[in-house]
């Protein structure tokens, strides 16, 4: 199969995107198929006539474009096959605002929150408690992400995330311990709990690309089998919510008193034989290739069943 990855970017999650298509690439190539590398670096030129050309695409990107369903709106305008999920859904889970109000809607927990499309004015205060989170709105791998302790705090956190552009989440923190969740199908995965190497447990970007050094990574979580299910039902539900196809991974806060909040779901996650949920496919017995595998497998059933409902 001639297969078009699409890795890169220009958000500031890049240099991930790119680590993580040397794995895909080689591992693609060791399955028979032939390669072709395209990176959008600094425009989409090129993409439309890329895609027509080949069977299929592999995206690995994070950030916009991407995981806001750009690519995939133009790779479906061009019939081009792709894994994952399509634009709509893409769009809604990366704009971590929309996607709790859809959480909420569907019975999960979600922190609470505040959106801050511009920075308030001086002075102003979150309607919940200190220590909170201050993240992208549109973000991932935990990149400008500020935890503030106090109100003494808040102002030049503010002042800082603002000074780079964008638009902004405030969410009260929840004590407790990290957990992710992969979906496969129509089917979770085995949990992964995860433990910060660091004094305050604080999972950042240092955290989730430091290898062994940086987090604890376990999987499957040694989580009773009541909670491991109520873990996996929460991703399935989630990944239902916001439409989503082929493959994501949640990730949650397990609180003190065993109360389960989400926090987000990445539909393009790190992909690293040593990332999150290829550990996972392992756990279900998939290798790292035949994971790829069944992405491919499950993107052309997907496009298939979206060509034929739109001729309906």
């Amino acid at each position: 199969m001639n297969i078009l990855l699409i890795a890169g970017g220009w958000s500031s999650e890049r240099e991930v995107a790119l680590t993580g298509a040397r794995s895909i690439e080689k591992a693609l190539r060791e399955n028979g198929h032939t390669v072709t590398l395209f990176d959008p670096a600094t425009s989409l030129e090129g993409l439309i006539e890329a895609a027509s050309g080949v069977d299929f695409a592999f995206i690995n990107l994070h950030g916009s474009p991407g995981e806001d369903g750009l690519i995939q709106a133009l790779l479906d305008r061009v019939g081009c096959p792709y894994q994952g999920s399509g634009p709509a859904g893409s769009f809604l889970a990366l704009n971590k605002a929309a996607a709790k109000h859809l959480f909420r809607s569907g019975g999960l927990r979600t922190a609470d929150w505040v959106l801050l499309p511009r920075r308030p004015e001086p002075g102003w205060r979150p309607p919940f408690a200190f220590p909170l989170f201050i993240k992208s709105n549109t973000g991932g791998s935990s990149l400008g992400m500020e935890r503030v302790l106090s109100a003494e705090e808040l102002e030049p956190a503010l002042d800082r995330l603002f000074a780079k552009g964008g638009e902004f989440l405030v969410e009260a923190a929840i004590e407790g311990e990290e957990l992710t969740c992969g979906v496969l199908g129509d089917e979770a995965l085995a949990p992964i709990l995860i433990r910060s190497k660091r004094p305050d447990g604080f999972f950042d970007y240092a955290n989730k690309y430091g290898g062994a050094e940086g987090a604890e990574e376990i999987c499957p979580a040694p989580l009773s089998e009541a909670d491991t299910l109520a873990v996996q039902r929460a991703a399935l539900t989630a990944h239902r919510l916001l439409g989503l196809s082929g493959y994501s991974r949640a990730d949650f806060i397990r609180g003190k008193d065993g109360a389960l909040f989400i926090l987000e779901v990445n539909t393009l996650p790190g992909m690293t034989p040593a990332s999150l949920i290829p550990q996972e496919a392992r756990v279900a017995g998939l290798s790292y290739a035949d994971f790829l595998e069944k992405l491919i497998t499950l993107g052309l059933a997907e496009r298939k069943n979206e060509a034929a409902a739109a001729r309906r």
